[in-house]
C-alpha cells in the first residue's frame, strides 16, 4: 500500500483552556526545536483583553513564537498563537483567521482547528489536548483519528482542570496520554515511526507480511467473531500501520506478535477497522432524484395504502442515511397526491454498537446544518443540548440493529435497499456475493440505492439504473443468479458443484412405464444441453456434452463461459447475451469445435425460459451436431452450391467475434471501475463531517475558561508586582520615616512600621477612619489640614509634640497617581525630637 505525501508543511495543533499555560509552558520547554513541525496553539481567551500568551511562551523556547494572522504561510519550527476573539484553521499551506462566531451552537475553537487540521493534512495530522474546562477538543480529535492522524492527551492527574483531557479519554480518541514535559519525546517518536512506516508497507514487497495479517485476522475474529478476512488488504493494512505507529512497531509480523500478548488492544484494532463516515443527504443528487422520481414511482408501483413500505438502510453508521430516507420520504408521501398516510419502516444495520448506540439517540452536532438545510432542519429536528436531535416522528420510523452483511442473514420483503459506500471497503468476493443477496431481499419492482462508486457489476440481468449513469437501479423479477445467493452463516462463498447442478421439478409421485419411456427417448434421440443462469452458472445438464464442454484448468468452476470450447466460447457467450436481452431463441449455425477446415461443425440454440416458474429467468442451451457430408463428387458439388450459405455463416460469426470484443471492453470497463473504487475507499478514510458539541452549560464554562485564562497569563506580571511592592515596602521601611497612607476619605490605606509608635495601627485598621485611631500627637488640627490639603492640593508642613515628650515635623501631601489623579493624601512623620532638644539648649544657653 501506499500513501501519496500531503503538501505543506506538517502542523501540530495544540487545545488549553483554563490552567493552560502551565502544561503549554513546561511542554514547550521540553519540545526539541528542529522537529521539522509548525505548532499552532489554541486557548481559549478574553475577546476584551490583549493576550501575553505570545510572550510567555517565547520566554521558554528558542523557537519563533508568532500571533497567527490571516492568509499566513505556515513555516516549520515556528510557534503560531491564536489572536482573541478569533476561530484559527488552517488551508493548504496557509492560516486562516476569523472572527469567532457567536451562539449557542458555534462550533468550538479547538475542534475547528482540528477538524480543519484533519481535512488538510489527513493522516499527517497531529492534536494535542491540554488542561482546560469543557469537552472542546473532544470532536476534534474524533476527527484526526477518522483521518488517521495522531492523537496526545496530557494525562488528566497532571492537569489543573481535566474535564477536557477527561472527555478525550472517555471518548477513546487517545492514542498516547502522558504529563506535559513528556508528550514532545512522545510525538517526536511517533513522528519518526510514521515517516518510516507510511508508504512503505506492500504486501508484494513482504511476503512474509500475508501471512502475518491472517494472524491478526484470526486474532480478530476469535475475539470478536466478526470476519475481516473479505475486506480490501490495503484498508485493513492502513488501519493496521496505524496501531503499529501508536506503539512504536516496525512490521506487521511485529504487531502480530503485540497483538497476542495484549488482547485489549484487539479491540482498539477492533475500532480502527470499522470505519464510520456518513453524513445527512451525502450526494444530495442521488437524495434529489430519490425524492423527484424514484420514490413517487416507487408509490405508484405499490398500489396498498395500507401495508406500510419496507426499507433497510445496510452499514447506518450512526444514523444520518437512514433518517435522511425517512426524511425524503415524509417530504415526498406529503407533497404526492393520494399518497399521504403511506408509512415507511426502515431497518438501519452496522456492525458497530457504538455506532448504533448513537444512532438510536439521534442527537447530532451543530454542523449537521451545512447539510440538512434551514427548511428540513425547522421542520424535522429540535436545538437542544448544543446540537439538534430528531423529531420524534422521524425516529419512531427506523429500528436499529446491530448486523454484519457478510455473515448474518438479510432483511426480506423490502421495497427499498439503501448500501451506500459499504462495498467498497470489500473485496471482489464478497461483492459478487452481496448483490445477489440484496436481489433476494428485495421484492419485485424494489429499488436498491448504491454509492457514487459502486455499480451491481455483473449481475446486469438482476436490476435496472433508473438512468444510465444513475445508482439507482429497479429490481428484476428474474431469479437467474439464484444459485449464486449463499448466506455466510450457513454455507461458503464457493459451493462446491454437486450441490448446485440441480433444479427441482414438479414431479409425480407415481412411477409408471410412460415416465420410464419418456426418459428413454430422451436420451436417445434428444441433443445434448445444459440448463444454465443468467450469469452462465450450470445448474443442469442433459446428455454428453464432453464435446463442447470441458473443465477449466485451477479452482472447480461450472460456468459456461469458462468450461465452452475456445472456438465457439465468444460466439456463445454473445448468444446468451442477446437472448437474456431481448428474451427470444437465438440460433448460432455451421460453428467449427476445432482449427481443422474439415472439423466437427454444430449448431447452438439459445432458448430463455419464460416457464415453468421455477426455470423462469434461465435458458437453455441446446448442442446438435451437423452431419459430415460424404467424399466424392457429391462433396464437391455440395461444397459448390453451398459456397454461398458457408460465406455468410463466416460473416455472422466475424460479426459475433466483434460483440465479443465489445463484451471484453465492458469487462475491462468494469475492471477500471473495480479500481475507481479502490481510489474511492481511499478518498472516504481522508473524509469525515464535521462535528461540534456544544450546550448552554459550556456557554457559561466558556467565560469561565476565559477569566481563568486571563488569571493564568496576569500570574506571571503579579508576581513582577508583588516583587516590587516588597521593594517599596523594605525601601519605606529602611527610611525609619513613619509615613501613612490616605484615601480621599481619610482612610487609611497602608503605612510603615515606624508610624505605630505615633498613631495605634494595626493591620486590621487598614480601611478605618483617621478620626477612630487612638495617637500620642499632640496635633488637634491634622485632620482638618489633611482635608485642606485635598481640596487645595497645597503642601502641609507642621511640628508637634507627643505626650511622650517626642518631636515630629508632620507632612502632609496629595497622593497623585502615575495618570496624574488625586486618591488621598500621604502624612509623613520626621522625629525632629534630637534637632528640638539642641535648639531649646542653644536658646537656654
Amino acid at each position: 500500500m501506499t500513501l501519496a505525501a500531503l503538501p505543506g508543511t506538517r502542523v501540530v495543533g495544540l487545545g488549553a483552556s483554563a490552567g493552560g499555560l502551565d502544561p503549554l509552558t513546561r511542554f514547550f520547554t521540553h519540545a526539541p526545536i528542529d522537529l521539522g513541525v509548525a505548532f499552532v496553539v489554541v486557548q481559549h481567551m478574553d475577546p476584551k483583553q490583549k493576550s501575553m500568551l505570545g510572550e510567555l511562551l517565547q520566554k521558554v523556547t528558542a523557537m519563533p513564537v508568532r500571533e497567527a494572522s490571516d492568509a499566513q504561510s505556515i513555516e516549520p519550527n515556528v510557534v503560531y498563537v491564536i489572536p482573541p476573539a478569533a476561530e484559527l484553521s488552517i488551508s493548504g499551506n496557509h492560516l486562516r483567521v476569523s472572527t469567532r462566531p457567536s451562539g449557542a451552537h458555534r462550533q468550538l475553537p479547538i475542534d475547528a482547528l482540528f477538524d480543519s487540521l484533519a481535512r488538510e493534512r489527513g493522516h499527517q495530522a497531529v492534536g494535542i489536548v491540554l488542561s482546560g474546562m469543557g469537552s472542546d477538543g473532544t470532536l476534534g480529535l474524533r476527527a484526526i483519528k477518522k483521518h488517521g492522524g495522531l492523537a496526545l492527551v496530557q494525562q488528566p492527574e497532571s492537569s489543573q482542570y481535566d474535564s477536557m483531557p477527561s472527555s478525550a479519554l472517555a471518548a477513546g480518541h487517545a492514542d498516547f496520554v502522558a504529563p506535559p514535559e513528556q508528550l514532545p519525546a512522545i510525538l517526536a517518536r511517533a513522528l519518526a515511526d510514521k515517516a518510516g512506516l507510511r508508504g512503505t508497507h506492500t504486501l508484494d514487497d513482504h511476503p512474509q507480511d500475508a501471512m502475518a495479517l491472517r494472524s491478526i485476522l484470526a486474532l480478530l475474529r476469535a475475539r470478536t467473531r466478526h470476519d475481516f478476512s473479505l475486506y480490501k488488504s490495503s484498508t485493513l493494512i492502513r488501519r493496521i500501520e496505524r496501531r503499529m505507529a501508536v506503539h512504536g512497531l516496525a512490521g506487521i509480523d511485529a504487531y502480530a506478535g503485540f497483538l497476542r500478548q495484549n488482547p485489549a488492544e484487539v479491540d482498539l484494532l477492533f475500532s480502527e477497522v470499522l470505519i464510520g463516515v456518513t453524513r445527512f443527504f451525502r450526494d444530495p443528487p442521488v437524495w434529489q432524484e430519490l425524492e423527484d422520481s424514484a420514490l413517487p414511482e416507487l408509490l405508484a408501483r405499490r398500489t396498498s395504502a395500507q401495508e406500510p413500505l419496507r426499507a433497510w438502510v445496510v452499514g447506518c453508521s450512526t444514523g444520518e442515511e437512514a433518517y435522511s430516507l425517512a426524511m425524503v420520504f415524509k417530504q415526498v408521501t406529503e407533497g404526492t397526491a393520494g399518497a399521504a398516510g403511506r408509512t415507511l419502516q426502515i431497518f438501519a444495520s452496522d456492525l458497530s454498537a457504538d455506532a448504533i448506540a448513537a444512532a438510536r439517540k439521534g442527537h447530532y452536532p451543530a454542523s449537521i446544518t451545512a447539510d440538512v438545510g434551514p427548511e428540513r432542519l425547522a421542520r424535522f429536528f429540535t436545538a437542544q443540548a448544543g446540537g439538534y436531535t430528531v423529531d420524534k416522528r422521524i425516529r419512531e420510523m427506523v429500528l436499529f440493529a446491530r448486523h454484519d452483511v457478510s455473515r448474518d442473514p438479510p432483511f426480506t420483503k423490502l421495497d427499498i435497499l439503501c448500501c451506500r459506500n459499504l462495498m467498497i471497503y470489500f473485496n471482489a468476493t464478497l461483492q459478487q456475493h452481496l448483490v445477489p443477496l440484496f436481489h433476494y431481499g428485495l421484492r419485485p419492482g424494489g429499488l436498491l440505492v448504491l454509492g457514487s462508486s459502486e455499480t451491481v457489476g455483473r449481475s446486469h440481468a438482476l436490476f435496472t439504473p433508473t438512468h444510465p449513469k444513475s445508482r439507482l437501479y429497479w429490481r428484476q423479477d428474474n431469479r437467474a443468479n439464484a444459485s449464486q445467493l449463499h448466506f455466510h452463516s450457513r454455507r461458503p462463498l464457493s459451493a462446491p458443484a454437486e450441490e448446485t447442478t440441480t433444479v427441482s421439478h414438479p414431479m409425480s409421485s407415481s412411477v409408471n412405464l410412460q415416465t420410464h419411456a419418456d426418459q428413454v427417448l430422451l436420451k436417445a434421440f434428444t441433443p445434448a444441453a445444459v440448463l444454465v443462469t443468467a450469469g452462465g452458472d450450470i445448474v443442469y445438464i442433459h446428455g454428453h456434452t464432453g464435446k463442447y464442454l470441458e473443465p477449466a484448468a485451477g479452482k472447480a468452476n461450472w460456468n459456461i463461459h469458462v468450461m465452452t470450447r475456445p472456438s465457439i466460447r465468444a460466439q456463445l457467450g454473445v448468444a446468451l447475451q442477446n437472448a437474456l436481452q431481448s428474451r427470444m431463441p437465438v440460433e448460432l449455425r455451421s460453428l467449427r469445435l476445432g482449427e481443422e477446415p474439415d472439423g466437427a461443425v454444430v449448431d447452438i440454440a439459445v432458448q430463455p425460459l419464460l416457464e415453468p416458474k421455477p426455470l423462469e429467468g434461465m435458458v437453455m442451451v441446446v448442442f446438435r451436431d451437423v452431419p459430415t457430408p460424404a467424399n466424392g463428387k457429391k462433396s464437391r458439388r455440395k461444397s459448390t452450391s453451398s459456397a454461398d450459405p458457408v460465406t455468410a455463416a463466416e460473416l455472422a460469426r466475424a460479426h459475433d467475434e466483434i460483440r465479443a470484443l465489445r463484451q471484453e471492453m465492458l469487462t475491462s470497463r468494469e475492471e477500471l471501475q473495480a479500481a475507481n473504487e479502490e481510489l474511492q475507499s481511499t478518498n472516504e478514510e481522508l473524509q469525515s463531517a464535521n462535528e461540534e458539541l456544544t450546550t448552554s452549560k459550556e456557554e457559561a464554562q466558556s467565560m469561565n475558561e476565559e477569566l481563568q485564562t486571563i488569571n493564568s497569563e496576569l500570574q506571571s506580571k503579579l508576581d513582577d508586582l508583588a516583587l516590587a511592592q516588597s521593594d517599596m515596602q523594605n525601601l519605606l521601611n529602611s527610611t525609619n520615616i513613619a509615613t501613612l497612607f490616605l484615601d480621599n476619605h481619610l482612610n487609611v490605606r497602608r503605612f510603615t512600621n515606624e508610624v505605630t509608635r505615633v498613631i495605634h495601627l494595626r493591620e486590621t485598621d487598614v480601611g478605618r477612619p483617621l478620626s477612630d485611631l487612638a495617637t500620642t500627637l499632640l496635633y488637634p488640627d491634622l485632620i482638618a489640614d489633611a482635608q485642606k490639603t485635598l481640596q487645595t492640593l497645597a503642601f502641609s508642613q507642621k511640628d508637634a509634640a507627643t505626650t511622650d515628650g517626642r518631636w515630629y515635623s508632620v507632612r502632609i501631601m496629595p497622593y497623585r497617581t502615575l495618570a496624574n489623579v488625586i486618591q488621598g493624601t500621604v502624612i509623613t512623620l520626621v522625629d525632629i525630637t534630637t534637632a528640638k532638644e539642641l535648639e531649646a539648649r542653644l536658646r537656654k544657653e
